[in-house]
C-alpha cells in the first residue's frame, strides 16, 4: 500500500493520480502555461463546443503525462474551466514538470 501524496495541483489517492486543471479556450496554441491556485493551467485552440476543448484538453495531457487517453477520465467541470482529472495510474510529476519547460516559480506560488 503506497502513501497518499498531494501537491499543488495533483493528488494521490488509492493507487489513482487526481489533476486539478483550470482551461483556456480559443487560445494561440496548446500548451501547459503554468501552475496557480493549485490548478494546472491548461489552453488550447479549441472552441468550448460539444467536448471539443475537453477532448483537446484530454489528447495534451495523455501526450504530455505519456499516459494513454483512455486512464484519463473527466470527474467533474464537464462544462467548467476548472476541472478534475483521474488519472489510473501513479505519475512522476518532477519528469512532467521538466519536460513542460517549467523554469521559474514566482513568489504567489504560480509557475510560468
Amino acid at each position: 500500500m503506497s502513501a497518499d501524496v498531494n501537491n499543488d495541483f495533483f493528488e494521490v489517492k488509492n493507487g489513482r493520480t487526481y489533476l486539478r486543471v483550470k482551461v483556456t479556450t480559443k487560445a494561440s496554441k496548446n500548451a501547459i502555461t503554468g501552475v496557480k491556485n493549485n490548478e494546472l493551467l491548461v489552453s488550447v485552440t479549441s472552441v468550448p463546443e460539444h467536448g471539443k476543448a475537453n477532448e483537446a484538453v484530454i489528447k495534451l495531457l495523455s501526450k504530455l503525462l505519456k499516459c494513454a487517453k483512455t486512464k484519463l477520465d473527466l470527474v467533474s467541470g464537464d462544462k467548467s474551466r476548472n476541472k478534475l482529472f483521474r488519472i489510473d495510474e501513479i505519475l512522476d510529476f518532477s519528469k512532467f514538470m521538466q519536460s513542460v519547460d517549467v523554469k521559474k516559480v514566482k513568489r504567489r506560488g504560480e509557475l510560468r
